[in-house]
């Protein structure tokens, strides 16, 4: 009796299996041109991202590049352990927390301020104007964009420094004093993405239902009364997360920018995990520290933005996952 119960519940769940398996299969059919079009983003991340994962095992090995990453020796948690009690931990730690917070409070709510004031204005032509200006940076490379910060700020003839002159300040050397740093760098980012950062909020208050704010008038709300409590509650879950991800990504700070603003004397406020590892991994050939502490790096964003999720979650029950 057990056995051909046994029996019956295997057929069940073979067949089952076999139902899904059907219902997959129709569904590639009936919709292969979706499907081809995916095609080509799956095929990049596997190929791109997932692939190269195979290399964070010399994280933990003292990899030599003649035995290959399987013939090198293992050597465990040793090069972490190595990072976490060295000189430059503190301070790398310090500077990339520091840029990184400094730009989520800055940067991150100056996009939906924008897109707030760009939903409001009526003049199709103006509006068009004011999209255009500040889309327009985001094409900047980022050698043009650091170029410019130079000689704007050049303590010679940067218009920044005659600026202040003529107010009896300065000349100041922003370059290269370490305590100008962040702000540079968080401000220069803030200008250079806000315009394009605001097209995904734009988007959230096309979608925000036009009777909202018609009965909102009826009510007698002002302008500002309808931002704040048709506009902001329409995209919120928008906000929430694009702010999950900010956070996710909060100690990967851009190397490029970060690598062409520093120089011997800002290093104190410039170096950062990334920099870091660029100077140990390219430049000294310490393949396997170097890939242990871009792996913790990793390791961060992913519990921050775990944290993140479930915190949002708690609240709003509004999550990634």
């Amino acid at each position: 009796m057990q056995s051909s119960t046994g029996e019956i519940r295997l057929r069940a769940k073979k067949t089952g299996k076999s139902y899904v398996r059907s219902k997959l299969w129709r569904s590639i059919k009936a919709n292969w041109d979706l499907y081809a079009m995916i095609l080509p983003v799956i095929v990049y991340f596997i190929v791109f991202e997932y692939t190269p994962m195979y290399g964070v095992l010399i994280a933990f090995k003292d990899f030599v590049a003649n035995k290959g990453i399987w013939g090198s020796p293992w050597v465990g948690f040793q090069h972490f352990e190595r990072f976490l009690k060295g000189y430059y931990f503190g301070r790398l730690l310090k500077n990339t927390l520091g840029i990184s917070f400094y730009q989520l409070v800055v940067g991150f709510p100056v996009p939906i301020i924008l897109a707030l004031c760009i939903n409001e204005v009526k003049n199709k032509y103006f509006k068009s104007f004011v999209q255009t200006v500040t889309y327009a940076p985001h094409f900047l490379s980022t050698v043009v964009l650091v170029g410019m910060i130079m000689i704007f700020l050049s303590p010679q003839n940067g218009v920044v420094n005659i600026l202040l002159q003529y107010v009896g300040v300065g000349p100041i050397s922003f370059m290269t004093e370490s305590a100008w740093f962040k702000t540079i760098y968080v401000f220069s980012g803030v200008w250079q993405n806000m315009g394009w950062s605001s097209i995904i909020y734009l988007a959230a208050l096309a979608g925000i239902d036009p009777q909202l704010h018609e009965a909102a008038r009826i009510d007698g709300a002002t302008r500002l009364q309808r931002i704040r409590h048709v506009n902001l509650p329409g995209i919120m879950p928008t906000i929430v997360v694009l702010l999950m991800l900010q956070i996710g990504t909060i100690m990967g700070i851009g190397f490029e920018k970060a690598f062409l603003m520093q120089n011997p004397l800002n290093m104190e406020a410039s170096d950062i995990i990334s920099t870091y590892v660029y100077r140990t991994g390219i430049v000294e050939g310490q393949f396997s520290f170097s890939t242990a502490v871009g792996l913790f790096n990793s390791f961060i964003n992913l519990f921050l933005l775990v944290v993140a999720n479930s915190a949002v979650r708690r609240l709003n029950h509004t999550g990634l996952w």
